[in-house]
């Protein structure tokens, strides 16, 4: 028989507690490649979508990341149909904050109201009586942030949401943020081959926010035949993404990588990179190659 770290890999990367209270397993999965294409619509095999959250939860994943703009609203809609009723320990994050008009077509809008909407119909589509973790997908630089955060607080204080978390923010932006109502988490991109929010993820390290990099596996040149990867790779037998992953995870105890994928198989490989375990040497050779 399996042991529990065979069947539940993501258990390997370990945890933390977003906001203080919220334990996930670090290795999360990210839902926006669930839609159809340029994140809009269906996806061309809904049931595969299904079978990948389902998976997703049986090897140990507790977080899971998406956003009234994905489909709009098909991840929201496909994470219920395969997950709820919920496990207890399963933590769904999702975010407001864009407005769509067609594929590829991504609009801030931050509207207390709008978002106030979003909040509601994400409760509904998700099934939820509270959302664990609601960020703000862009600040909007149309309307105050005051204007904006303060919707966010007042859902808060009705019990609609639990924390508060940003997205593709600037350290001045989260502290300008906090000054108006407690903020937990930030989503930014970064990954081993785009470290240009190395700020952000430090200023989080020092205050003890979730950092959560979107678009994780990049790796850009590092994995070209002969490159810095191949050798590293060997060692480990793993993939260039799985190494990409791994770095992350042993970067900062506050990153939350959450890789998403349409397939099953390849959201295996994502999940045992939670199991690959990177020297020092090995560490710095990577993080030193970009």
């Amino acid at each position: 028989m399996a042991s529990n770290a065979e069947a539940r890999p993501a258990k390997a990367a370990g945890t933390y507690r977003i906001g203080g209270d919220l334990e996930v397993d670090r290795l999360g999965y990210g839902a926006m490649q669930l839609t159809g294409p340029g994140v809009w619509g269906d996806p061309k095999d809904p049931q595969e979508a299904v079978r990948v959250l389902r998976r997703a939860v049986e090897l140990g994943v507790t977080f899971i990341d998406t956003a009234d703009s994905y489909g709009p609203f098909v991840s929201e809609l496909l994470i219920r149909e395969a997950l709820h009723p919920y496990a207890d320990d399963l933590v769904i994050a999702t975010k407001a904050g864009f407005t769509r008009a067609g594929p590829g077509d991504w609009r801030p809008l931050g509207r207390p109201e709008y978002l106030r909407q979003q909040c509601e119909l994400s409760l509904r589509h998700l099934g939820l009586d509270c959302i664990p973790l609601y960020q703000l997908h862009r600040i909007d630089p149309t309307v105050p942030l005051a204007d904006q955060l303060g919707e966010l607080a007042l859902l808060k204080q009705e019990g609609k949401i639990r924390h508060i978390g940003l997205s593709e923010v600037t350290v001045e932006q989260v502290e300008a943020a906090r000054k108006i109502t407690p903020i937990v988490s930030v989503q930014n991109l970064y990954n081993l081959a785009d470290r240009h929010f190395e700020d952000v993820l430090e200023y989080c390290e020092s205050n003890d926010l979730a950092f959560i990099p979107w678009f994780p596996i990049a790796t850009g040149n590092l994995a070209r035949p002969g490159g810095p990867l191949d050798a590293i790779a060997a060692e480990h037998s793993a993939t260039p993404a799985q190494l990409a992953l791994a770095w992350l995870l042993r970067r900062s105890p506050v990153m939350l990588p959450i890789p998403g994928t349409s397939s099953v198989a390849h959201l295996v490989e994502n999940v045992a990179a939670a199991e690959v375990k990177l020297t020092d040497a090995e560490f710095e050779a990577l993080a030193k190659a970009t």
